[in-house]
C-alpha cells in the first residue's frame, strides 16, 4: 500500500460569493468546497475541514504551516507565532529531526520520494546536493541558507538523504515541476515540452506506483491568491482540479491512499492579498481514507496519520 500527499499551497475553504473564484467555476471538482455546505466528494472521497491556525493567534503562514504538515510538530506553537516565507533555523532543526521522510525511513518504510524536480540553479554551485547521503545535510542547508531560500520541503527531503529530481527526470517522465504544465519552465527558456494535466497525472501516478510514500507540492495557488488575479485564479484552479480528477482515474485506489491538504487559505478569498483564517480542506481517497478521516483534525495530524497508516499496512505483511 502506498500514500500520496498532494500539497496545495494557499487553498482554504471559503464562502460563496463574487470574491471566491471557485464559486460558479465549471469542472472545479473536487476543489469546489464552501463554508456551511455539505460536500459530496468524487470517487467516494472524504473531506476533513482542517484547522490551520493551530491554536496560535494570527494568520497562518507558509513556513510554520508546511513544517507542521511535514513533521507532525505544531510549529506555530513551538515558535510562539506563525512564520511566513521560508523556515528559520529553529524550524529547519524541527524538519531535520522529524521530517515525514525521515520518520518513514527510520521505520523501515521505503522507498519514498519527492515528485518535484528542481532547476539547474539548485545544483550548479554545489554538485554534492544530488548525492544520496544523509551526512551532506548540513552542507546542503548551509548553501541555501546563504541564498535565503530553504523551503520546508527541500529541508525535509534533505533530512532523509533522498535524491533530488532534475529537469532530466521531467523529460524522462519521472518528475513534475511545481507548475505541472511546464509553462513556467518554457517561459524561462528551458528545453522542456509542455504537459497537459492528463499527462502530468500519468507521471505522478507512475511515481506513486513505485514508492511507499510520495509528496507532490503545488504552490501557484498561493502566488495567484497574493496577486488577486481573478481570471488567472479560475484558470489555475480549473486545471488543478483536472489534474486531480485525472490522477484519481490513473491510481489504483484499492492499493493507494491519496491525501490532499493545504497550509492556509488564500486563493478562496481574493478580496485580500493576505492569507485567511479559514479552515483548509484535507481530502482523502482510497484504501486508508477512513483512518485519515478519523485521525486528522489539524495540520499537526497529517504526518502522524501517514506514518500510522503505512506502519499498519507494513505490519499486516
Amino acid at each position: 500500500m502506498s500514500v500520496l500527499l498532494f500539497f496545495i499551497d494557499g487553498l482554504g475553504i471559503g464562502k460563496r460569493g463574487a470574491m471566491n473564484p471557485l464559486d460558479g467555476l465549471e469542472d472545479a471538482e473536487p476543489l469546489a468546497i464552501f463554508q456551511d455546505e455539505e460536500s459530496q466528494i468524487i470517487h467516494d472521497g472524504v473531506l476533513v475541514r482542517t484547522d490551520a491556525c493551530l491554536g496560535v493567534e494570527g494568520r497562518p503562514q507558509s513556513a510554520s504551516g508546511q513544517t507542521t504538515i511535514l513533521t507532525g510538530i505544531n510549529a506555530p506553537n513551538f515558535l510562539g507565532y506563525h512564520k511566513q516565507g521560508f523556515p528559520n533555523e529553529a524550524l529547519r532543526e524541527v524538519l531535520k529531526e522529524h521530517s515525514v521522510f525521515l520518520q518513514l525511513k527510520n521505520s523501515g518504510i521505503e522507498p519514498n520520494t519527492f515528485a518535484n524536480a528542481y532547476t539547474p540553479v539548485f545544483f550548479e554551485e554545489n554538485p554534492d546536493l544530488n548525492t544520496n547521503t544523509t551526512t551532506l545535510f548540513n552542507k546542503r542547508i548551509e548553501f541555501y541558507k546563504r541564498k535565503g531560500w530553504v523551503s520546508a520541503t527541500t529541508t525535509a527531503v534533505a533530512a532523509a538523504g533522498l535524491q533530488f529530481r532534475t529537469l532530466a527526470d521531467i523529460r524522462g517522465g519521472f518528475a513534475l515541476y511545481q507548475d505541472f504544465t511546464n509553462q513556467v519552465l518554457i517561459e524561462r527558456g528551458f528545453d522542456i515540452e509542455r504537459r497537459t494535466a492528463e499527462e502530468a497525472a500519468k507521471v505522478l501516478a507512475r511515481l506513486v506506483g513505485t514508492n511507499r510514500f510520495t509528496l507532490y507540492e503545488y504552490f501557484i495557488t498561493d502566488k495567484t491568491g497574493h496577486d488577486r488575479d481573478f481570471e488567472k485564479a479560475k484558470k489555475v484552479l480549473k486545471n488543478l482540479a483536472l489534474l486531480i480528477r485525472s490522477l484519481l482515474n490513473e491510481i489504483r485506489l484499492s492499493e493507494t491512499t491519496v491525501i490532499i491538504t493545504s497550509d492556509h487559505g488564500n486563493i478562496e478569498d481574493l478580496s485580500t492579498r493576505n492569507h485567511t483564517l479559514n479552515l483548509v480542506p484535507t481530502i482523502a481517497w482510497g484504501r486508508g481514507k477512513n483512518l485519515v478521516a478519523e485521525n486528522i483534525k489539524s495540520l499537526a495530524d497529517i504526518t502522524p496519520t501517514i506514518v500510522k497508516l503505512l506502519k499498519q499496512e507494513t505490519n499486516k505483511t
